[in-house]
């Protein structure tokens, strides 16, 4: 009997000196239901962000296809998409194709490459330093307000009919939408942020680093995405005047040849160009400004 209560007593005492384990928490078929339907939905997310997209393309080269075929347009003015597409493949293995895009692109990163270098840090410098601002603002408010293919001529008769005028004619087109969109993201920064920073005891420079820059890019992308698409249009239209190559050469040689299928070749590959240049902007936005990402997006 005393050893029954002994070993009662003993398996008490363990009982309660024995800390208690804790529960692993299994996972349960609820959620992982959860984590596929939530799984299933980011796909089908992704899948219709592609399939819009693809519908409205489809709809209109289906339009461009039948149009002359139902008599809606003149098939010499305007082939069915099948046709321009031909050419544009004749065009790229010929290589004739690579040669003109090279061309027009090479003027356009040069002039594009100028105009970012120049105007990023005259905008910070309008915006940060009222000085500078007041002894700028005029001549700015001069030229922003003239076009740029309105200055052609006088780049021609300046700079001459060769590559110089072309790139300069660039430069002028990209560097207004960089440089208005900079001073205006660096005005813009919220005082704020400014405060909290000097508060903190930093430096002009990781102040600029820190602060500033992040918060104005945003702005500055849309000036580079805008700029970006000047840049090619009026390379376009400084191709069309004493050129050998380019895409804006080949447009027009093939309007006055009257090869009308070349000619939409290579409005096509002008366009394939734009949508590349803006989709590699885009991403480069979207790796410098992850911290405006939102969680669930």
């Amino acid at each position: 009997m005393s050893s029954a209560v002994d070993f009662t007593e003993r398996t008490i005492a363990v009982s309660v000196a024995a800390p208690e384990r804790p529960a692993v928490e299994r996972p349960t078929a609820g959620r992982s239901f959860d984590a596929g339907s939530r799984a299933v939905r980011v796909i089908g997310r992704l899948a219709w962000r592609v399939f819009k997209p693809t519908i409205v393309i489809g709809l209109f080269l289906l339009l461009w296809q039948l149009a002359p075929a139902l008599g809606l347009v003149d098939e010499v003015f305007l082939p069915p998409f099948s046709v321009v597409a031909q050419a544009f493949v004749d065009l790229l293995v010929s290589g004739e194709l690579w040669t003109h895009i090279s061309a027009s692109l090479s003027r356009s990163l040069a002039g594009y490459a100028i105009a970012l270098a120049v105007a990023i840090p005259l905008g910070i410098s309008i915006a940060w330093y009222k000085p500078v601002a007041d002894f700028l603002n005029p001549i700015l408010e001069l030229f922003r307000n003239t076009a740029a293919l309105a200055l052609l001529p006088v780049f021609i008769l300046i700079l001459g009919i060769g590559e110089t005028s072309k790139v300069a004619l660039v430069v002028y087109a990209s560097a207004f939408p960089i440089l208005l969109n900079t001073i205006t993201g660096v005005r813009t920064v919220d005082p704020l942020l400014i405060k909290s920073a000097v508060s903190l005891g930093l430096s002009p420079l990781r102040l600029f680093q820190k602060v500033i820059l992040p918060a104005a890019l945003p702005s500055i992308f849309t000036g580079l995405r805008m700029a970006a698409a000047s840049s090619i249009l009026v390379l376009l239209a400084a191709e069309m005047f004493g050129a050998r190559a380019g895409l804006g050469y080949l447009i027009t040689a093939a309007q006055q040849n009257f090869q009308i299928p070349n000619m939409y070749a290579g409005i096509i590959a002008i366009s394939l160009l734009g949508l590349a240049f803006n989709g590699l902007l885009v991403t480069l936005e979207r790796r410098f400004s992850r911290w405006r990402t939102e969680p669930n997006a």
